[in-house]
């Protein structure tokens, strides 16, 4: 009953956002707003809050690292292999195949599950791994992307870096992070305003990307959408838990949250890359919307092997 109090509000609000979206009370223009605002309001000021809240300490060993990146780098190649064997499918293809399968949906569906989950002792693992997260695995996937053609490296990390720079979420962690270290943080009505957005995140993000799914199409490229699903909801989260608890030693929360983390569904990052690059975006977005549904599932189940570790 613990595990389904946590899950229910997560897919029950994600739910809901779907059938108000089906049902018309949510046009594609209401929901790509409030996905905007979601990402470049709400949830950079729970980063903030978060981050810049009087006892939020920790240390990240290197082992934490390489439990989570290490679980996601066997994902990213068996999903690339496996791609390689349907027809059709390229080197750009191949390798969007394996950053779906170890892209998680961390923003929408992770930060939300997670504090829920471990909340004040597995704010500092998560944010961390956030922080570090997003410019790893877009940089990755970008370079591995444009290897073939002629812009030069040092272009590359220069287009990398203004992407980066623009983001709010990536800003945002930023910005928190120097505040901590300056031992800083929002007082009086500032606190109240960042309080008061940071509070929305949660649901409007659900909301948002529940919403959003009705845009997908799971039929279109079934099989290999499955693939991906599976790799992403199993084989990324027990790599992960293989290597955070019996492998290595850290905290329980952090090795909890490293597989939570990776247990999340298939990112909406995966898809914008996808459409980016006009390949292989059916495939996406049909894992997308698979993972996310399937995670229902999956996530009980992961809860439960966590709760008894």
């Amino acid at each position: 009953m613990t595990i389904l109090s946590l899950v229910a509000p997560i897919f029950g609000l994600i739910l809901i956002g779907w059938i108000a979206a089906l049902a018309g009370f949510l046009s594609d223009k209401v929901s790509d707003g409030l996905s905007e605002y979601v990402f470049s309001i709400a949830v950079p000021a729970l980063i903030l809050s978060t981050l810049t809240r009087p006892g939020l300490t920790g240390e990240i060993t290197p082992s934490y690292w390489v439990s989570y990146f290490g679980g996601a780098g066997l994902s990213w190649l068996v999903g690339s292999l496996l791609s390689l064997r349907r027809k059709g499918v390229e080197r750009r293809g191949a390798i969007l195949h394996g950053f779906a399968s170890s892209q998680s949906n961390t923003v929408f569906i992770g930060v939300p599950m997670i504090l829920q989950a471990y909340g004040e002792e597995g704010a500092f693992p998560l944010f961390m791994l956030l922080a570090v997260h997003l410019p790893l695995m877009m940089g990755c996937a970008t370079f591995l992307i444009e290897a073939d053609g002629q812009t030069s490296i040092l272009r590359r990390l220069r287009g990398l870096a203004l992407v980066l720079l623009r983001n709010p979420i990536f800003l945002a962690l930023i910005a928190g992070l120097a505040l901590k270290g300056l031992g800083l943080a929002p007082t009086g009505m500032v606190k109240s305003l960042v309080d008061a957005l940071a509070g929305t995140a949660s649901t409007c993000a659900l909301i948002a990307l529940g919403a959003g799914l009705v845009r997908y199409r799971v039929l279109h490229d079934l099989p290999s959408a499955m693939v991906i699903t599976g790799l992403k909801l199993v084989i990324h989260p027990l790599a992960v838990w293989v290597l955070a608890f019996h492998v290595f030693t850290m905290p329980p929360a952090y090795a909890g949250v490293a597989t939570l983390f990776a247990a999340m569904p298939v990112g909406i990052n995966a898809y914008l890359l996808a459409s980016r690059y006009k390949t292989e975006t059916g495939v996406v977005a049909a894992a997308v919307m698979l993972s996310t549904l399937l995670a229902i599932v999956t996530t009980i189940v992961w809860l439960t092997i966590l709760g008894h570790a």
